[in-house]
This record gives structure tokens, C-alpha cells and sequence, in this order.
């Protein structure tokens, strides 16, 4: 087994009186798929929110590739190759599809706000956009108001904005919530496809999904991880069952 390019130890998160995470321990290794799994209001997107530096933890530690990164900002923690995506699409709906990923692809270089340069012409920008754009079959797609298309496709579009920093680690924040079964199929062949080679954190309620996409689950209750396995010995844990599962979806 690879060691953990992220570990989290005794992470706590309160807001006033209220603890929303309880100790969480958590490993992610170096190039799983790795999907967390559990109830509404269990914590799951309160977690990713520690991860990335959307919040910053009461107690406990968050370690990325040997960095301490519990209560650094998002830019930082984006910048030592750890990115993520929301529950909401966080894309610029005015913006076409290729503006957008050309926007996030300038980040990287620095280049995010010279606006006043004629950024067509630098061909590092333009040659990484047009490979993202292909890498999530949005090449037809380029010259597309983004806020017109259908919502698997602004998932994808964001996929290929998530993965312009050259991130060794990804967190999705429920990609398929919404979708049909056709178009869940398709974002989940092509989650499988773009994050060969790095580590993938999950949250994600359709089950088939989960099941099929995983190579760990870990379930979090009460903001406590109650298990962590392969998708076999989740299914087999009486716990998971009595907590989340349900004997139905288990067997």
C-alpha cells in the first residue's frame, strides 16, 4: 500500500456550540478513487471545506504531500496541487466554453488578471486549453455560451477548469447530483478517464456510482468516520447497513 498523499488527523470542526466534525481520521492514497459516502447533514462537504481552506479547522491536522495545510487559504492549497469542484457548478455562464477554461489555464501562469494582454497570443495558454477542452470531449463545444448548455456538460466544462492547475489531488463535490441515468454514466467514464494517475476524493449519493468508481469507501456519520474499505467490505459491514446503507442497497 502507497503512503497517503493526504492525511487527516483528529480533525474537528465546531461552529459556536455546535460540532459538526467529531475527530475525523482519513488517508487518501497516492493515485486511489476514493468516495465518502454517508447522510445528509453527516458532514461530507464540511470536510471537503476543511481540505481545501474554505474553512479552517477548530482542532486536528490536514497534511498534503508532506505540507501542513489545515487553516491555509484556497490559493495556497490550490497552488501545492490539491483542487476541487462544488455542489453548485462554479462556472462563467456568460463566458463560452472556451473563455472558461482558458481563464482557469491562465491561473497557473500568473496570468489571471492581464486582462489588458492579448492573451490569444500566448501559445502555452491557448495549446492547454484546447487539450483540456479535448480531454473532456468539449472540443465541438468551444465557441458555446457555457450557461446554454445541458448540465452534464457544464459539469464537464468544470471538470476540465478543476483539472487546469495540474492538481495531484481531486475533490468532487457531488458531480452527479441532478443528472439522468444516461448522462450519469457518462460523467462517471469520464471521471474515470481524466483522473488516471492522480488521487480522487469523492462525495457522491448514487450508490452505483460509488460502488463502481472506488477503489475505498469511507463513511462518515455524526462527522465521524464509522468505516473505511473496499467497496466489498462496505457492503458488508453491519454498521454501514444499520447507519446508511440499508439492507436493500447493501445486498
Amino acid at each position: 500500500m502507497s503512503d497517503p498523499i493526504l492525511s487527516i488527523r483528529g480533525l474537528r470542526k465546531s461552529f459556536g456550540p455546535t460540532e459538526i466534525m467529531r475527530g475525523v481520521d482519513l488517508d487518501l492514497l497516492g493515485t486511489e478513487r476514493h468516495a465518502l459516502i454517508g447522510p445528509n447533514g453527516a458532514g461530507k462537504s464540511t470536510l471537503f471545506h476543511l481540505i481545501s481552506g474554505h474553512l479552517a479547522p477548530s482542532a486536528g491536522t490536514v497534511h498534503f504531500d508532506g505540507h501542513s495545510i489545515g487553516g491555509r487559504t484556497p490559493q495556497a492549497i490550490n497552488r501545492l496541487g490539491l483542487a476541487r469542484s462544488f455542489q453548485i457548478t462554479n462556472i462563467f455562464p456568460k463566458l463560452t466554453v472556451f473563455e472558461n477554461i482558458r481563464l482557469a489555464v491562465m491561473r497557473p501562469h500568473g496570468l489571471a488578471y492581464a486582462f489588458w494582454k492579448f492573451i490569444d497570443s500566448d501559445r502555452r495558454v491557448r495549446e492547454e486549453t484546447y487539450r483540456l477542452l479535448e480531454l473532456v470531449r468539449l472540443t465541438a463545444r468551444a465557441g458555446t455560451i457555457a450557461g446554454e448548455m445541458a448540465y452534464s456538460e457544464q459539469r464537464s466544462l468544470e471538470i476540465a477548469m478543476t483539472l487546469a492547475s495540474d492538481p495531484k489531488v481531486i475533490l468532487l463535490d457531488e458531480p452527479m447530483a441532478g443528472m439522468s441515468n444516461e448522462e450519469t454514466h457518462y460523467t462517471a467514464e469520464l471521471i474515470l478517464e481524466v483522473t488516471k494517475g492522480r488521487a480522487l476524493m469523492l462525495v457522491e449519493h448514487d450508490m452505483d456510482v460509488v460502488f463502481s468508481l472506488s477503489d475505498r469507501i469511507s463513511v462518515l456519520v455524526y462527522g465521524q468516520v464509522i468505516a473505511t474499505g473496499t467497496p466489498d467490505e462496505i457492503r458488508a459491514n453491519a454498521s454501514v447497513k444499520e447507519a446508511y446503507l440499508g439492507e436493500e442497497v447493501a445486498a
